[in-house]
């Protein structure tokens, strides 16, 4: 599948050749990888500029040339997703809900002062959460837009007790300034150095006055634009669908493969975004499986169990499928 790749990515391009510090190639590297299609297409390009960044953070740490607001966090789990909030919003509560995590939570603004990260367990997989310090008015670590940009999912949190409206215009303003666009979907935008970044609206304190009514108003003014989810970190209420709304928005499949005649791993799938075809899965499991691959017997999909299908099939998420070559 052919790249196609946006005017921009080639105008970054060019800026990059045309500069020698450090910093600046790691911004603009970001840059394109974050206008890049993601696609099938664009996976070895993705992967080599997250490998260049890799490569000039570790140069630049050695020569003590990265300062603080060029945190880079290593990727674990299926995807990585950053949580982003006023004081008091509950950002630090959300993550020690959700993970294994045990941030310092406190009543008093600015508890967190530097990334925290837990694994939220969802199904049989684990996602990497990244908790950070609070945005206000005045204020925001220049390094989170670095971990915005690279994150796949990004989560508001806003005070349902308070005035969350007021919340969610000053976070998008704030995350604007820093370029970077939020969006219920995937998306590229035309504007050079932009980011799109795949958004849930997470509507936090629900078991506080005047939730309900600050509830309505929010999903009013904002639920065509991005998910909105309530919940309460303190009481646990609706961390279930937050779990699912977060995993769904990812965009990606577990499917699984198993040999003739045994049963499937159920506690291993394969990691794959929507979309993906028979010959995908091969191809990430060993690329001379695609050569020598004769058949594939598949279940789910609303198959009949152990029907063979096209190397084309687009699988779904749950599938079982069986390679014969």
């Amino acid at each position: 599948m052919p790249a196609n790749l946006p005017p921009q990515y080639f105008e970054a391009e060019r800026r990059l050749r045309s500069t020698e510090s450090p910093l600046e190639k790691i911004e603009i590297l970001r840059t394109m990888l974050a206008i890049m299609p993601h696609h099938k297409g664009t996976d070895k390009l993705q992967a080599e500029l997250r490998s260049k960044i890799a490569k000039l953070n570790k140069e630049a740490q050695k020569k003590h040339v990265i300062r603080r607001y060029s945190y880079h966090i290593e990727k674990e789990g299926v995807a990585q997703v950053v949580l982003l909030g006023l004081p008091n919003s509950g950002k630090s509560r959300l993550l020690d809900a959700l993970t294994n995590a045990n941030p310092e939570i406190a009543e008093y603004p600015f508890t967190t002062k530097q990334p925290i990260i837990g694994m939220m367990a969802y199904k049989n997989i684990q996602i990497q959460l990244i908790d950070t310090p609070a945005i206000n008015h005045s204020f925001m670590d220049k390094w989170l837009s670095n971990i915005a940009r690279e994150a796949d999912l990004i989560l508001l949190i806003v005070n349902l007790s308070t005035n969350p409206i007021d919340e969610l215009t000053l976070l998008k303003e704030k995350l604007e300034q820093r370029m970077i666009k939020l969006t219920a979907e995937n998306m590229l935008t035309q504007e050079i150095g932009y980011a799109c970044k795949k958004t849930i609206i997470v509507a936090n304190k629900l078991d506080l006055n005047p939730a309900e009514k600050n509830l309505k108003e929010l999903r009013s003014r904002w639920k065509k634009y991005t998910p909105i989810v309530p919940a309460s970190a303190e009481k646990g209420t609706g961390l279930s669908d937050l779990r699912t709304s977060i995993y769904n928005s990812l965009d990606i499949i577990r499917v699984y493969t198993k040999v003739p005649s045994e049963e499937p791993d159920l506690n291993d799938p394969i990691i794959l975004r929507k979309g993906s075809t028979v010959i995908k899965a091969a191809r990430d499991i060993h690329k001379d499986f695609v050569g020598n691959l004769k058949y594939v017997r598949l279940w789910g999909s609303n198959k009949f169990d152990g029907q063979r299908v096209e190397r084309n099939h687009v699988l779904e998420d749950g599938d079982v499928i069986e390679f014969h070559i």
